[in-house]
């Protein structure tokens, strides 16, 4: 084992140009933590850190690579959610406890949402919380009433945190028992943009139906995948295109090029040459009229397929993040970052997904 970890050790510092003192110090730790050390025994993090090794960071990184290393430190957010939780008395610390661990790990029926979508909720209820503590001394305690005296004088973003935040933790406690009655139970949610909802079963199927050809199989990947837009689309030439490292960049954003999206591109491109093999124009999308030119193809020639079935490009785009949305527990920064949004185009989407997740517990509640 100590041998794997010092070739493994080697290979890293070739790739990331240690010096040889850097090298020499990597590989002593590793002979400290692993010699002598049973075959299937992991090395914790925090066993490295006691130990006070030199550029103890590389040594954690060796051992990663061998799956030999084993996190057992406590994770920012949950001590900050022990440090703030401590401040209530235990009739509210425990089911606020609770319910922030859920939204943070999710469970059998719940889906983990984003850190910083925690952050913001309990940051949202934190000085509510506080003053209810000071009143009653449990969470089952606070009445609908308590409830409207808090959100009456909310106003626009503030009141759209702190009623699904609301609504999230007293669907929790009365889920588990935690709560005689749930006093958000007639709370409006928060107004979401529903005109972000996502596609049906029946019109994805549609859509499915609409790839057809070479052409409309790669813009439904690009908008149904990477979540393009119709002239991020239109624009994109060869010289966007990266294919022997599964690389494209989209609008300016460089993206991995997905299997789905590579075949499709590499049966267009096929298409492409042999339909007009001397053509000048660089556009990766080419028709007859624009194959003599070096002009893009226009936006109807481009929407027209999925117009006359009643779609369009952002129709699927917006599925698309708003399926991610879902999956990554209503991050906007995520979000941000996967499609290259503005941070007010991922905020709205974050307010749908949580809207979307908070009815779903809402809809297992009432079940059981």
């Amino acid at each position: 084992m100590v041998r794997a970890a010092a070739v493994q050790a080697e290979q890293l510092g070739a790739a990331h140009g240690w010096d040889r003192s850097t090298t020499r110090q990597v590989l002593d730790g590793l002979v400290v933590l692993l010699d002598g050390r049973p075959v299937d025994d992991r090395v914790l993090v925090t066993e490295i850190r006691e130990r006070r090794l030199r550029n103890s960071r590389r040594i954690a990184e060796a051992l990663a690579k061998l799956d030999l290393l084993q996190d057992d430190t406590t994770p920012a957010i949950r001590r900050w959610i022990e440090r703030c939780v401590g401040e209530l008395p235990a009739g509210f610390a425990a089911p606020v406890r609770a319910w922030l661990l859920v939204l943070l790990e999710g469970d059998a029926r719940t889906r983990s949402r984003s850190q910083p979508t925690v952050y913001r909720y309990f940051g949202a209820l934190r000085p509510t919380l506080n003053r209810w503590a000071t009143k009653y001394d449990h969470l089952r305690e606070v009445t609908v009433a308590d409830v409207n005296e808090v959100l009456d004088p909310l106003r626009g973003h503030q009141r759209r945190t702190a009623v699904p935040a609301l609504r999230s933790l007293f669907l929790y406690a009365k889920k588990r028992g935690l709560v005689f009655t749930n006093p958000t139970t007639r709370l409006k949610a928060s107004r979401v943009d529903l005109s972000l909802q996502s596609m049906t079963d029946t019109e994805i199927r549609a859509v499915e139906k609409l790839a057809d050809d070479p052409a409309q199989r790669l813009i439904i990947a690009l908008a149904a995948i990477h979540a393009a837009r119709t002239g991020a689309i239109r624009r994109l030439t060869l010289d966007d295109l990266d294919i022997p490292n599964r690389r494209i960049t989209i609008g300016g954003h460089r993206r991995r090029l997905d299997e789905l999206t590579h075949k499709a591109l590499q049966a267009w491109l096929d298409h492409r040459r042999t339909t007009w093999p001397r053509t000048p124009n660089r556009h990766v999308l080419i028709a007859g009229r624009t194959a003599l030119g070096t002009e893009p193809v226009s936006h109807v020639h481009l929407t027209n397929r999925l117009s006359q079935h009643g779609f369009t490009i952002d129709r699927i785009r917006s599925d698309r993040i708003l399926h991610e949305a879902l999956a990554s527990g209503a991050d906007p920064l995520h979000l941000a970052l996967v499609f290259n949004l503005s941070h007010a185009t991922a905020s709205r989407y974050t307010v749908l997904a949580e809207h979307l997740l908070d009815n779903q517990l809402e809809r297992g509640t009432e079940q059981q």
